[in-house]
């Protein structure tokens, strides 16, 4: 199933946000891969995200530790990764990415293309492409 969604500006990235949680309530798929180019506004999209569902603590990038964990509203936990330093598999197997990946919590990913041989079947990839001007269109490719 494929679902666009427009990012205006950063003034209304909450309001995409909170179409995207709908999107997270109305499937049952976990882990979520967001592609784009350096730049495109993955770490931005995935932290307005994070606010949507409830998380209290500082959303960062996980660049230097891979992989940060948050606790929404509703107490579940949110895992993000950003795998971008990430340079084989064996990397990411050591440091338990897939007690991550099929833990059922959401799984957020950043540079998902680094670990994709563990991604779990029904992954959800999430394009993220700057179109003009700020304007970001957002398509995700459910299984």
């Amino acid at each position: 199933m494929l679902t666009i969604l427009t990012i205006r500006n950063l003034h209304t990235i909450k309001f995409t946000a909170k179409q995207f949680v709908t999107h997270l309530k109305n499937n049952p798929e976990k882990v979520y891969c967001f592609n784009g180019k350096m730049g495109a506004g993955k770490t931005t999209f995935i932290k307005a995200i994070c606010e949507e569902m409830g998380v209290q603590e500082t959303v960062n990038s996980p660049t230097f530790s891979i992989v940060n964990e948050y606790e929404a509203k509703d107490g579940k936990i949110i895992y993000h990764f950003d795998c971008y330093r990430i340079n084989s598999i064996q990397e990411a197997l050591n440091m338990g990415a897939e007690e991550y990946l099929y833990s059922g919590n959401y799984c957020f990913i950043e540079w998902a293309e680094n670990i994709a041989s563990i991604l779990p079947n029904d992954a959800v990839m999430v394009e993220i492409e700057e179109v003009e001007n700020e304007v970001r269109m957002v398509t995700i490719d459910a299984p």
